[in-house]
Formats: structure tokens, C-alpha cells, sequence
């Protein structure tokens, strides 16, 4: 009775990614009602910084109630509005967008399409950019979503552009001249590269020689680049951001016409639930194409009019991002300490909501079956839902995203407390620590942890 589109088997709802979700909804974990329940460590939400936020709202009440300079513009907001959106949030978030890249680049309004989240952005431009059995490069590890954002209505393919522990993951011109190789061999068109930066999930920004390998490989391809930069305002150490924005500034050719930026405020300002996305081109065809598509996805007015007065308060957006990038830091430093502790490494990272961890040392068998016994283990036995490398296309073993800004530093502890049970009584693979080695770095790093949380979130 189904279409053959929505039956279509590319959705990745059977991913362990998903999956794991589905566990720790059956069981989730709290404090009083299920002590022993499944602690959420595969949602990459920042939880951080709404107590900045609540106190904006607070101290302007009249957003909330829809009132401007104390009139009411609620009959304004509640009529259709067309799908440009409100010219004040679009202006807004463009001076947003350009003050979290410390106004280096500025951004037009008009090449704005506003969308319900970043998944919506990354789908309309697949549909924009792809017919049906083109493909677009995606640098492994990346988030697992993308298989259901770019492929499941569009029809679109993804070739991994296979990235190596050997050199952090970054991106080669090799690797990507590898994969239009393979996609060539399965009589695909290559239309585009995509690339999340800062990435989802290592945690690490593209250095300015990965983007420039990048812009010259598109530019010579005479192909599209899309940068997903939703995390570009969680970066909090060195080397900095550098958006895509800037490396193509100034350039002769007319590769700014094939760049797309996409980008939300999901993540920097922790709000998914507003399902505010955007798309960002100098391109006018698809800005313009993208704009009615949007219309299948709009924003609220009230969303866009409260977003709209609080990003015009530069006071407040700069507070809040020196503040949010701070208490990110602050986590981050703590999980990678307390897994430090218990002899489990992370990729050096300097922004996102989460780490890529190793436990390749945790691993009975070395391959992808191993990854899925540990990860099983680590699921219904140590009670943490994280994300394996195999659902992030990842090609070694292994490896897990781990996030940490989406719950308490109390409950971060636990899960720590959990894992290096875990790591004591059932012994890695290669190499553990002693018993009373990580039992003691770990009580040094609850007690660290403890005393970093007073300071940060008092």
C-alpha cells in the first residue's frame, strides 16, 4: 500500500545509533525514579547555558508576550507570513552569523533561506543540487543522520571520503580524489562535497590547509561544497574556527557561486526544539529554489520575532558565547580527564558537544563485530547509550562519540563511576590499567570535577 518512496530502505532507522536511542527510551536513567537506568550520552544537545537564556527572558518580558515597546504585535505575528521570513530575525542572524566568526566575513540577509533546522537546510539542498543517483563526497567519520537528511526523499548517494586515525582524520586530497574514483566505478555523478565543520563527531575544526584542499578540489571539479557549521559557536580552544566564508573571500573564479553554508541555532544557543535552520549562498538559483522549497518547513513568526530581539542584543550574544564556550570547555576538560583516568584516550578536539573516544584497546575481537559486543555491553550492561564509529561510517574499530553537554556533571560522574567499573572487572583487550590505579585517578577526578562544577555552574 506504500509508495515506493516512502518504503524507501535508506532511512537508517536501523542504525546503532538509532537504536540506541530507542534503549535508553525504554529505560532512561534519573536520579530518584530509575537510579540504574540508561544514561543519554548519544544526544548532542547543550544544556549548558539556558540559565543565560532564562534570564534575557526574564529581563524582557515583553518578547514573551509578544508586545514592542509595550504595544501588543500579536495580531501582526499570528497572520501568514510569507516564506522569506521576518526581515528583522534574517537581519539579525546574519549579524549573528558574522559576530560568532569575530566579524571576519559578513553575511547579505538576502542570501538567506531560513528552514526548520539544519535538517531540513541540508535536504533542500540536496534536492536543489541532486537528481535521483548523483552523489555528494562525505569525509568518515560523520554524523549518522546525514544517510536519512541527504539520501531517504532525495535519492541522492553518499561516498565516504575515507578519513585515518593516522592523521587525526583529516581531509586529503587523496582521499578525495579516492572517492570520486569509487563513485566513478559505481556510475555515480559526483555533484558536491559536504563537510561538517566544526565536525560531527570528532569535535575538530578544518584547518585552513583541509579547506583550502577542499575550495581548489570543488573549483577544479567544477562541483558544490556545502559547509555545515552548526557547531561553529561551540569551538573553544585552538587552533580557531575558520569558517568556509573566509577562505573563499577574495577569491577571482566563481566558486563562491557553488559554496552553501548551513547553519542553526540548535546547538549554540541549545535550542532545537525552535527548529531554527538555515541556508546561507551567493548562488541566486538556489537561493531561490530553496526558498519556496522552504515553504514545506517554515519557522513560526513568534519564534522568529523572539529569536529576532534577542539576537539584536549584542550585550547578550557576546556574554552568552565568551560564557557557553567556557562551560563547554569546562565538560569537555572533565569527561576527557575522567576517561584519561580510567586509561581510555579521546581525539584532541577543540569544539562541538562531545569526544571521540578510542576504546579500540577494549576490544576482544578487532573488527566490526567487536565494536558492536562492546557497544552492546557498554548499552545494557554499563547503562551508557553512546554512539559506535561503525554508525558514523567510520573505517577502524572502535572508536565512540560520547556527549557530554546534555547532562549534569553529577550524572557525568556516575557514568564515569559506571565505565570504569566496567573497564576493572571485565579487563580491556590490551593494556589495562591496574585496579587500584584507575580506581584512584577516577576518585581524584570526581573529586576535581566536583570543585570545577561549583566554580562553573554556580
Amino acid at each position: 500500500m506504500m509508495s515506493t518512496k516512502a518504503a524507501r530502505n535508506s532511512h537508517g532507522q536501523d542504525s546503532s545509533y538509532f537504536l540506541g536511542w530507542q534503549e535508553y527510551e525504554k529505560n532512561p536513567y534519573h536520579p530518584t525514579t530509575n537510579p540504574r537506568g540508561i544514561i543519554q550520552m548519544g544526544l548532542a544537545e547543550n544544556q549548558l547555558s539556558f540559565d543565560l537564556i532564562e534570564s534575557w527572558l526574564e529581563s524582557n518580558p515583553d518578547v514573551l508576550g509578544l508586545k514592542h515597546d509595550g504595544a501588543s504585535v500579536f495580531r501582526e505575528l499570528a497572520l501568514f507570513q510569507d516564506y522569506h521570513g521576518l526581515p528583522s530575525f534574517k537581519n539579525a542572524l546574519a549579524e549573528f552569523m558574522a559576530e560568532l566568526r569575530g566579524n571576519k566575513v559578513q553575511f547579505d540577509p538576502s542570501n538567506i533561506v531560513l528552514t526548520a533546522g539544519s535538517t531540513s537546510a541540508n535536504e533542500i539542498l540536496m534536492f536543489c543540487l541532486t537528481n535521483p543517483g548523483d552523489a555528494f563526497l562525505v569525509p568518515t567519520p560523520y554524523y549518522p543522520g546525514f544517510d536519512r537528511d541527504l539520501k531517504w526523499r532525495t535519492g541522492a548517494e553518499i561516498i565516504p571520503i575515507h578519513c585515518s586515525s593516522r592523521n587525526n582524520f583529516e581531509i586529503t586530497k587523496g582521499a578525495l580524489e579516492e572517492a570520486c574514483i569509487r563513485a566513478q566505478k559505481k556510475k555515480l555523478r559526483v555533484k558536491g562535497v559536504l563537510v561538517t565543520n566544526p565536525s560531527n563527531p570528532l569535535g575538530t575544526t578544518l584547518t585552513q590547509h583541509e579547506l583550502e584542499i577542499l575550495v581548489n578540489f570543488i573549483s577544479a571539479k567544477r562541483i558544490h561544497l556545502i559547509s555545515d557549521e552548526i557547531y561553529s559557536g561551540t569551538s573553544f580552544g585552538t587552533p580557531e574556527f575558520i569558517s568556509i566564508a573566509e577562505v573563499i573571500k577574495g577569491r577571482k573564479d566563481d566558486v563562491e557561486d557553488r559554496v552553501h553554508i548551513v547553519y542553526s541555532l540548535s546547538k549554540d544557543l541549545g535550542l532545537p526544539g525552535f527548529r531554527i535552520g538555515a541556508i546561507y549562498s551567493s548562488n541566486k538559483a538556489v537561493v531561490a529554489a530553496a526558498t519556496k522549497m522552504s515553504s514545506f518547513g517554515l519557522i513560526s513568526s513568534q519564534t522568529q520575532y523572539l529569536l529576532a530581539m534577542l539576537l539584536s542584543d549584542k550585550h547578550f550574544t557576546a556574554s552568552y558565547m565568551k560564557e557557553n564556550k567556557r562551560r563547554i570547555k569546562v565538560r569537555h576538560d572533565q569527561l576527557v580527564e575522567g576517561l584519561a583516568g580510567i586509561g581510555i584516550r579521546c581525539l584532541e578536539s577543540n569544539a562541538g558537544l562531545f569526544c571521540w573516544v578510542d576504546m579500540r584497546h577494549l576490544l576482544k575481537d578487532k573488527t566490526f563485530n567487536g565494536e558492536m559486543e562492546l557497544w552492546k555491553k557498554i548499552v545494557y550492561d554499563v547503562g551508557l547509550n553512546v554512539s559506535p564509529g561503525s554508525s558514523c561510517h567510520c573505517t577502524e574499530p572502535g572508536w565512540f562519540r560520547v556527549c557530554f553537554a546534555n547532562i549534569s556533571t553529577e550524572t557525568l560522574d556516575l557514568a564515569m563511576q559506571r565505565l570504569a567499573s566496567f573497564v576493572e572487572l571485565s579487563g580491556p583487550g590490551e593494556g589495562p590499567p591496574t585496579r587500584s590505579r584507575g580506581h584512584k585517578a577516577l576518585i581524584n577526578w570526581v573529586r576535581r570535577s566536583a570543585l570545577a562544577d561549583r566554580r562553573t555552574e554556580r
